[in-house]
């Protein structure tokens, strides 16, 4: 029996055979783990379909590395934490050395450093590979900005990397942003026909997983009737290739747009295999690149924009998770304290949009980024939701929420609880922007353009109270004043008749 005195740790968001903990592996004194905890499910409440998504691509992933005869103790269905296990293989292995890549959760680094100190073993994090920008070169991007924004870190990726670039070192179609053509709601009469997103039929592995989801976290929330999520190298890289062949040409005009039972649109579907390190950003770039060079009908806009998602946003979030952790958890700008409505657990709400997003949140724990920004983010932000609530929710019903990603997209920019750090206004809305971009309000009870009284819609109602809350805050900023400037038009009378209405629906959250 060999002497292990290294033991590499994958966890359940890096399965890449291609991961720097891989490389240098040595058969004679290493060993790789990999732990499926019941905590990872439980600290939040996780949706079903997260659950499983993790195990099958976990179980896919031990059965990958195993083909490849590398040496691995996979521990499966513990009831204890990934420390608790650590801890135990560590000390019954006489373990001296241990590596991982960089967690995507804070609370697990934390976790790790401080069992490495308890035991006295040297512990290497290295530096996940798998983004274009590292958290160190972020940091040095930000040194002492007073503003941090996307746009001028995703100018910068874009000359790194030399991606949409002319020869003249200038950007392609002579500008860096196309985000105005790409803000279209559908046509008057719907969407038309979506391709659907690429089906996978689950294989033995998969189908023992679900079993044993539905079984063991039956009172979790969501559902798996409806589980399609690629869970190995092979399947994300068809549903890649799916997205750019089918999808792709309609995404950019579309990508905001809702419609009642359309959950996919026509977005790529491919940010859980991303974020499971199933695939490579460079490769889904370098896709959709090629996808363009070889179709002219393909608009510049909607590549530009799809890119600008992934070489920008995603970078650019992460960044600031690491520069800005632990704090980004526990700010609360606004101070709300108010408790998230029972029913972003049920979607048992009269609110159509709401209905249609927490639906098909709860169906196939999936919804796009302008459902959860513009419509349970925004509604969030509103109501005064207290921050750290609406973030566990959020990390728990997305099949694609790590940490890393889900954090500063709902904290900083859906909740602006960080008070603009990184984002230049709060992003809410009234329901006449809900009502523009989909067609929710035509089946709902509330109507979007009454700000007060019985019929009057939620969202609106609270838009506009918290503009009269907060109108100090708004006049400051050109960003917002043509935002208050609005409530000119609005006379006093009416201004106290939407706080007072506003305090009602405040007051009852849950019977909306």
């Amino acid at each position: 029996m060999k002497a292990v005195t290294r033991l590499i740790l994958i966890l359940g968001d890096q399965l890449d055979l291609q991961s720097a903990a891989l490389k240098g592996f040595r058969r004679e004194t290493d060993e790789i783990i990999m732990i499926e905890s019941a905590n990872e499910a439980q600290y939040v409440w996780s949706h079903k379909a997260k659950i499983a998504l993790f195990l099958s691509a976990m179980r896919h992933f031990d059965k990958s590395l195993k083909d490849q005869k590398y040496p691995l103790t996979y521990i499966q269905e513990s009831s204890l934490s990934i420390i608790e296990v650590l801890r135990e293989q560590i000390l019954q292995k006489k373990i001296s050395h241990l590596v991982c890549i960089e967690p995507g959760e804070w609370r697990l680094k934390q976790s790790i450093e401080d069992l490495a100190t308890e035991l006295k073993i040297k512990l290497e994090i290295l530096e996940d590979e798998h983004f274009y920008c590292s958290p160190q070169e972020f940091k040095k991007w930000v040194a002492d900005k007073k503003e941090i924004r996307l746009e001028y870190f995703y100018r910068l990726m874009r000359k790194t990397h030399n991606i949409l670039m002319d020869k003249d070192g200038n950007p392609e179609g002579g500008q860096w942003n196309f985000d105005q053509d790409n803000r279209k709601p559908y046509p008057k009469k719907g969407p038309g026909l979506i391709d659907a997103p690429k089906r996978f039929e689950p294989d033995e592995i998969t189908q023992a997983v679900l079993g044993f989801v539905e079984k063991t976290y039956k009172n979790h929330p969501g559902s798996l009737e409806s589980f399609n999520w690629a869970v190995t190298r092979e399947q994300a890289l068809e549903a890649l290739q799916y997205f750019v062949e089918y999808r792709l040409r309609n995404f950019g005009m579309y990508q905001d747009a809702m419609w009642i039972d359309t959950p996919f649109g026509w977005h790529s579907i491919i940010s859980s295999a991303l974020n499971l390190k199933l695939l490579n950003p460079r490769e889904v770039i370098s896709a959709v690149l090629l996808a363009w060079k070889k179709d002219a009908s393909l608009e510049l806009s909607s590549i530009e924009g799809f890119i600008r998602q992934i070489l920008g946003w995603r970078e650019f979030v992460r960044g600031m998770y690491y520069l800005d952790m632990p704090q980004m958890a526990l700010d609360n700008f606004y101070e709300h304290q108010r408790a998230l409505p029972k029913w972003y657990w049920t979607g048992q709400t009269q609110m159509a949009c709401m209905q249609d997003a927490v639906g098909q949140t709860l169906k196939y724990g999936y919804a796009h980024h302008i459902q959860r920004l513009m419509v349970t983010g925004n509604f969030a932000l509103l109501a005064e939701i207290l921050p750290s609530q609406v973030c566990d929710w959020y990390l728990a019903v997305y099949v694609d929420a790590i940490e890393w990603v889900e954090l500063p997209n709902t904290a900083g920019m859906a909740l602006f609880a960080n008070g603009g750090r990184f984002t230049s206004k709060p992003y809410i809305a009234s329901g006449a922007y809900i009502k523009r971009m989909s067609n929710y309000c035509g089946t709902c009870k509330y109507k979007p353009d009454i700000r007060f009284g019985e019929s009057a819609c939620p969202v609106t109602t609270l838009y506009w109270n918290f503009l009269i809350k907060h109108r100090t805050q708004f006049e400051s900023s050109p960003r917002t004043r043509l935002m208050t400037a609005n409530l000119k038009r609005i006379s006093d009378s009416d201004q106290l008749a939407i706080q007072a209405h506003a305090q009602t629906i405040l007051n009852n959250l849950d019977a909306l």
